[in-house]
Formats: C-alpha cells, sequence, structure tokens
C-alpha cells in the first residue's frame, strides 16, 4: 500500500492529475523545487524534500536529493529485518513511489547554446532517484516516462497498488532510459571517433508496417544528441513506412545532396537506377527517369529543391513509393496527394555524414562517412578529357558512391545515362550499364580496373572519357588500351565501394 511519494519533474504535464490522484488516497507526498511551489500553487498538499532531509538545497539545486533520508527509504528492503530496523534507528520514512523526469538533455544538447550550459542540464539527483527506485521494484514503483501515469493510476485505482509485472517493467524502462541518457552524455563529451565502448542512444520514432521482408518485424529509431535528415522529416501524404523506405529514402537523399545544381535521383532496392542534373526540377526528373523507365517503377524520388506542379504532373504518371523533397508547393501537394498510397515527404535537412554503423552477428561494424569524392585529379593517358566531360566525370563519381559494388555509371550531359550495380565482376557491371546507355560518353568506376577488359568494352560503346581510382598492378594495361583506342583516363586515388 502506497504511503509516500516523492515527485520532481522537469516536464510537468500530466504530474498534477497525478499528484491530485495520490493526495486523495492519503499518499503523502514530497517534492523539489520547482516541482514543490508548481504543486503548492495549485492546491497539492505537499513537503519540501529540504524537510525530509533536514538539509538546505545547495550549489544551486546540484545538491538535494542526494542523502541518505532519500535513498534509504527507496533502497530498503521493506521484508528485510536489518534494512527496516537501520531506517527506523535513523528515523528514515520509507519512500513507495518515485516520480522523476530528467532535465532535458537530448534536446539541450542540440540547442545553439554554451557548452558551460549544455554541461548544466546533465541531470544527477535525477538518474540516481530513479536507478534506486529501479532496483528496488520489488517495494517501490518508479515512473520515469510520463506515458505511464495513468496505468500506473488505473493498477491502483483497481487493486489497490502497482503489481509485481508492471513494476518490473516500469523499472526496466529506467535503466533503458539512463543508459540512453548516459550515452548521450558520454558521445557529448568524448571526443574519440572510435572509444572503447561504444555507447549509442537511440530513440524510437516509430513502428515500421515491417522489415526488409513482410514476415519480419521492425521499428525506427533516431539518434538523441545528433542532427540528421532521416529524423527531422514530416510524412504529408500516404501509407506507414516501412523498413527498406527509410534505408532508400536515405540513400535517394545522399544522392541528390551531393550535387550544387538542381538534381533528381530515381532509387531501387538501396541503388541509384537515374539521377540527373539540369535548369529545372521537371527537367532533372524527365533525364534521371529516361535512364531507366522501368527499374524506377516503383522506386524512391528525391529531390534536392522544392517541387512546382509541373513536375508533380511528371512523377504521378508511375506508380512510386516515396517523393522526397525540401518543399512543395501547394498545388504540387495537391497532385501528388491525388496518388492516396503514395508517401510525400518534407525534409529540410542535408546529410549530416554521422558515420555508419553495420550489425553482424554478435557484433557491430562502425566507420566514418564516405564523405569525400577524389584526392587527386591525374590524366594518366595521351589524350585529356574535355572540360565537358571533366564535369560528366565528377557527375558519375558522386552517383558512383551510391551505387552497390562493383559499380560502373556511364554519363553523358549531367545525366546517368546507364548504371551497372551490385556485380560480383567489373566486366559484368561496366557490361550491364554500356548497354543501357546506349550513346553515353563518360565511364565512372568504384574501383580500380583488375584488367584492361572493362576498356575494351568501353571502346565497343564509344565511350570517350573514364575515370576510376587507379592503383591496380595492371594500371598500365588499361592506360595503354585507352591510348589504343583514343579514350581519356583520369585517376583519382580514392575508391567508392559500398557493400
Amino acid at each position: 500500500m502506497l504511503k509516500r511519494a516523492l515527485i520532481s519533474v522537469f516536464d510537468k504535464d500530466g504530474v498534477l492529475e497525478l499528484a491530485k490522484f495520490l493526495m486523495d488516497r492519503d499518499v503523502e507526498i514530497i517534492s523539489t523545487g520547482g516541482t514543490y511551489k508548481y504543486l503548492k500553487e495549485n492546491g497539492i498538499k505537499v513537503i519540501e524534500v529540504t524537510e525530509v532531509t533536514g538539509f538546505d538545497e545547495i550549489l544551486d539545486g546540484r545538491v538535494k536529493t542526494l542523502n541518505p533520508y532519500i535513498h534509504g527509504g527507496i533502497l530498503a528492503i521493506r521484508d528485510n529485518k536489518e534494512h527496516m530496523k537501520v531506517i527506523n534507528e535513523k528515523n528514515i520514512t520509507p519512500i513507495d513511489m518515485i516520480v522523476v523526469n530528467l532535465y532535458p538533455f537530448f534536446d539541450k544538447v542540440k540547442e545553439d547554446i554554451s557548452f558551460e550550459d549544455k554541461i548544466e542540464f546533465i541531470d544527477i539527483g535525477g538518474p540516481t532517484m530513479l536507478r534506486s527506485a529501479a532496483k528496488n521494484f520489488r517495494d517501490v514503483t518508479v515512473i520515469s516516462d510520463i506515458s505511464d501515469y495513468k496505468k500506473v493510476m488505473s493498477q491502483i485505482e483497481n487493486n489497490g497498488d502497482v503489481d509485481f509485472e508492471t513494476r518490473k517493467c516500469l523499472a526496466g524502462k529506467v535503466f533503458n532510459l539512463t543508459s540512453a541518457y548516459d550515452a548521450a552524455i558520454s558521445n557529448f563529451l568524448l571526443n574519440e571517433e572510435y572509444p572503447e565502448y561504444l555507447s549509442l542512444s537511440y530513440k524510437k520514432m516509430m513502428d515500421l508496417r515491417y522489415g526488409e521482408n513482410p514476415h519480419q518485424t521492425a521499428a525506427y529509431y533516431a539518434s538523441t544528441f545528433e542532427k540528421g535528415s532521416m529524423k527531422d522529416f514530416c510524412q504529408l501524404n500516404g501509407k506507414q513506412l516501412s523498413y527498406n523506405n527509410i534505408k532508400d529514402m536515405d540513400i535517394a537523399w545522399k544522392t541528390v545532396w551531393e550535387f550544387e545544381e538542381i538534381a533528381c535521383c530515381g532509387l531501387k532496392h538501396n541503388s541509384p537506377c537515374g539521377v540527373a542534373i539540369a535548369d529545372t526540377v521537371c527537367e532533372a526528373y524527365k533525364k534521371a527517369y529516361s535512364c531507366d523507365p522501368i527499374s524506377i517503377f516503383g522506386g524512391i524520388i528525391a529531390f534536392n529543391r522544392i517541387v512546382d506542379v509541373e513536375t508533380a504532373k511528371e512523377v504521378v504518371k508511375i506508380f512510386s513509393e516515396i517523393v522526397i523533397a525540401p518543399g512543395f508547393e501547394e498545388d504540387a501537394l495537391e497532385v501528388l496527394k491525388s496518388k492516396k498510397n503514395l508517401r510525400v515527404i518534407k525534409c529540410e535537412t542535408k546529410p549530416q555524414c554521422n558515420g555508419e554503423i553495420v550489425k553482424v552477428d554478435g557484433g557491430i561494424l562502425v566507420q566514418s562517412s564516405d564523405d569525400k569524392l577524389l584526392d587527386k585529379v591525374e590524366v594518366v593517358t595521351e589524350k585529356a578529357p574535355t572540360e565537358e566531360e571533366k564535369r560528366d566525370m565528377i557527375f558519375g563519381m558522386k552517383v558512383v558512391k551510391y551505387v552497390k559494388s562493383n559499380a560502373i555509371v556511364v554519363v553523358k550531359d549531367g545525366m546517368a545515362k546507364g548504371i551497372g550495380a551490385g556485380q560480383v565482376n567489373r566486366i559484368w557491371a561496366a557490361a550491364e550499364a554500356l548497354d543501357r546507355a546506349g550513346d553515353g560518353v563518360v565511364m565512372a568506376s568504384d574501383a580500380f580496373f583488375p584488367f584492361g577488359d572493362v576498356v575494351e568494352e568501353a571502346a565497343k560503346y564509344n565511350i570517350k572519357a573514364i575515370i576510376q581510382p587507379g592503383g591496380s598492378i595492371r594500371d598500365k594495361e588499361s592506360v595503354e588500351a585507352c591510348n589504343k583506342h583514343g579514350i581519356s583516363m583520369v585517376f583519382t586515388g580514392m575508391r567508392h565501394f559500398k557493400h
């Protein structure tokens, strides 16, 4: 049976209803600082924590609940005679419920405030009380989540107390929260790219329709302390997102933001199937679409500019899963909404390059983002590329970064004419891209050519210029093949594998 509760919350939402509920059941309420003042002003009979501890709050409120009269009351095991004897001798009253939510470090760490101000939003007393109560959950009900107020009140009203399984679950939520809270603080303070312990802090944003396949379950979590485009988007239309939708959105969005020019990317199965730059959004879409009109069907379409009504009318001519852009003209949005299942996503945040994490069985691989394009632009052939070819070379390398390896992209006039993706050898990728391109001019490769066969294949399709990292022991073979066919070749010194 509840006799005493301690309430100390930063977010006051719902706490007045809970406090009144407890007061009406003769539960003695103690509180701190702002919460004490708020409850008292609203007619709640409440005792200030300093009356319990006999010690004033000090150090600008940094120390107020870190006291044996508080933690002894929380941690004493009720059916342990020695524990109860000690707290009786010390005049410590048991505390049966802890209601605490923390200083909003998750939010404040992302704000444009000083380092010192961010430090002040690191909660110490709150997590300590929560952890104490969670450890002693058999005897103490601990609430760290506002959404649990009604559940707890319902159980007390119907059963007179909170049952064991609920208290256990609430305790688990505490350690789930405090581990993420501590991880966010750790990442804020540590200046190490790869610390000894990998501390992750992510909050569930939504349950997803399913995982990679319909029989797999999935959820989406967003970082509590990092900025990022895939946590700041807003869905304006369409059905619930799936696991594959978010993965595909991420790559399509990163692809278009490789370009300062107006750009469009069509993407399918996590690899671009059409990319183009142009003077207008509609022209960029038409060029991207024409690269592979078959694969883009049922795919993701991304733009790095606001979508106008002319473009929207083109987009709705085919079935697409998602359209993502920084914004949509009002008339364009109405056109897109005519497809009720089309997910329309507004995202105003550019990719942040926060690094990459991949789970393997029993471990996690962590790496920095592939946020560079090339180390050099070294012409290694007798013939040099034209300025127009150089522009298409750079375009091609920007696309190659997001195409599954082995990756070959054939380009002409700021447009991916053919994309060869995910093949287990480079000649197959090249043949696929060249066959689709038809009349491409420039070829870009994510890695070096291990043999001269790729150049020989390119020559059959009248490719005029090739850009690749270089670095193979057979580089000379490829260079000689280019010289034989009058093709210019540039080495970048930087590989872009994407597995």
